[in-house]
């Protein structure tokens, strides 16, 4: 990244005064990574030049690497005045990462942290990491039904004064028990009479049951409901229907992104997280074990084509052709495989309604190997002056699109439904399969029409 000057002023008038000339965390991320390729020591003084208000976004702006070296640049204090600063699901993201990093770091800065705000952190940590009620935040703005507008209005300048609450746009009307019953936008609430009583504000008004999250709830799930209804944000209600928390869009985006980067890893056969830490002897493990799982395959469908040594040997066309046969099969598979992984994630398809996802594919690879059977074919045959050349890659390229596009879908089913990531290893199986059911139906048919 190249770094532009006005940044530069705009940053140093951010160390100045942060109130008057506040920049983005995400910006500040990327100007301080170039600032460490660039010079570490520089990188040091700048991060601890960060006021504590704005440190702890601009941490988990920063890659893992990154991060990592930036936590044990900062001391105990800064840590723990820019966790306290951040907002309860955020600042245990902080301190989780800490942990990870440093756990006797970590522990320390967690200690030098209200109770209040530790109370938050261990309440969220106690939830799985992939269910609703670790990512949502404690903060919200929440009104009894018995209280009115004036109240609720008074208590939320204090909370934004004290520095409470951050980015509240709607408040959440509650029960006795503190039970969900209702929200309205806080731009409502201005134009009522400030007299009036929330329970007046919400008669014939109920929270849809839809558009609220249980805390144990799958954030798969939760992913697909904000997508479904257009969310920008959701209460999290605990088993007793109280509302405990919200989960906001921009925690929604983190997730489908992460997801994404994941799914594209996995599918080319790497890990995330160890090449996002960019240690080389980790990375050269993972990509290595993978290619030797690649090179056991391509062996396989050697020893298949080793099977036809002397048809090979009486029709050299054959040997110029195998390749396409196989690179079709490979790029229809991809095809099949992304599209079936992507509705997996999205919730669009599972095993019990696979049938309908499998038949599509065999039929749109049907429909594919018809077309470019006749295309290689005739291509082929003009080639080679062969029309049985032509129609044994013809009837090969069939077979080989099918076996792609069934089994394109039927592998990441069967594994999601093994409960296993169907991204991972789904790559190297479907390889497998179209290359030696590619070369073995080619030359099989080559041998039975050719000699």
């Amino acid at each position: 990244m190249e770094i532009d000057e006005n940044f530069k002023k705009d940053f140093e008038a951010f160390l100045s005064d942060p109130e008057s000339n506040a920049v983005h965390p995400s910006d500040v991320g990327r100007y301080l990574k170039t600032l460490d390729s660039e010079d570490k020591n520089l990188f040091k003084t700048t991060i601890e030049k960060i006021p504590p208000d704005y440190l702890g976004s601009i941490l988990l702006e920063l890659p893992e690497k990154l991060k990592k070296r930036a936590i044990s640049l900062l001391s105990y204090k800064s840590l723990a005045e820019a966790t306290s600063e951040l907002e309860s699901d955020d600042a245990t993201d902080l301190v989780q990462e800490m942990e990870d990093m440093d756990a006797s770091k970590a522990q320390v800065v967690f200690s030098k942290l209200e109770k209040e705000d530790r109370d938050e952190i261990n309440s969220l940590k106690k939830y799985l990491d992939d269910q609703a009620g670790s990512i949502m935040q404690t903060e919200v703005f929440k009104a009894s039904v018995n209280e009115s507008i004036r109240q609720a209005i008074a208590r939320l300048a204090l909370d934004k004064e004290e520095k409470k609450l951050k980015n509240i746009f709607q408040v959440f009307i509650v029960d006795e028990n503190q039970q969900l019953i209702a929200s309205a936008p806080l731009s409502e609430l201005i134009t009522m009479e400030f007299d009036v009583k929330f329970k007046q504000l919400i008669q014939g008004r109920e929270y849809p049951e839809q558009k609220m999250v249980l805390d144990s709830e799958k954030i798969s799930e939760v992913v697909k409901r904000f997508q479904d209804y257009d969310l920008t944000y959701a209460p999290v209600v605990n088993s007793k229907g109280q509302l405990i928390g919200r989960i906001t869009s921009d925690d929604i985006y983190d997730v489908i992104e992460d997801i994404a980067t994941e799914q594209l890893f996995n599918l080319a056969g790497v890990d995330d997280e160890t090449e996002q830490e960019n240690i080389l002897g980790e990375v050269f493990q993972k990509r290595a074990f993978w290619l030797f799982i690649n090179l056991i395959t391509a062996i396989l469908a050697s020893f298949v084509i080793a099977q036809f040594d002397e048809t090979l040997k009486a029709f050299i066309p054959l040997a110029i052709l195998m390749p396409i046969v196989a690179s079709m099969g490979g790029n229809a598979a991809t095809q099949t495989l992304s599209v079936t992984v992507r509705q997996l994630t999205l919730g669009e398809v599972d095993w019990d309604g696979a049938f309908p996802a499998i038949k599509k594919e065999i039929i749109l690879s049907l429909l594919n190997g018809l077309l470019f059977a006749f295309v290689i074919g005739v291509t082929s045959y003009l080639w080679f002056k062969n029309y049985k050349i032509g129609l044994a890659i013809g009837l090969a390229t069939i077979i080989n699109l099918i076996v792609a596009g069934t089994f394109g879908a039927l592998v990441p089913l069967t594994l999601k439904r093994f409960k296993s990531d169907p991204a991972v290893g789904s790559t190297v199986i479907i390889t497998t399969l179209t290359d030696v059911i590619g070369f073995l139906s080619f030359l099989g048919i080559a041998k039975y029409l050719l000699t």
